[in-house]
């Protein structure tokens, strides 16, 4: 055990070194997306929090509101997100509940794929 603790000291000094401050941020965002059940298209309003994992890679949440056509119901999407980001370009994932207000299935099951340009 005593050759280890060298060697799990190193590793705990360059954790430490390479470590970066803790930091978050929020972002609202406005979206569309096509649906394929129902076929058919959604709006939504959303507010998201992320915090980093990496220099690229951020770990968060989004909730909002949601309007969906045909026939007129709302929604509150609840979203878990990872993005990756290179310079102003991102691609992400998101997987989570959405709760649809006045419909037989009031509750749906929602993940995809995104990617976009950040201002």
């Amino acid at each position: 055990m005593a050759p280890l603790r060298p060697v799990l000291a190193a590793a705990v000094l360059a954790a430490l070194a390479l470590a970066r401050p803790a930091s978050a941020g929020t972002a609202l965002g406005l979206g569309a997306d096509w649906l394929v059940d129902p076929e058919a298209g959604e709006l939504q309003l959303t507010l998201a929090a992320d915090t980093h994992l990496a220099r690229r890679i951020t770990l968060g949440a989004r909730f909002g509101m949601m309007y969906l056509p045909e026939p007129d119901r709302v929604g509150a999407p609840i979203d878990g997100r990872l993005r990756i980001r290179s310079g102003r370009l991102y691609a992400e994932g998101l997987v989570g509940p959405w709760f649809v207000f006045g419909d037989d299935d009031s509750l749906r099951l929602h993940a995809a794929f995104g990617f976009g340009l950040l201002t």
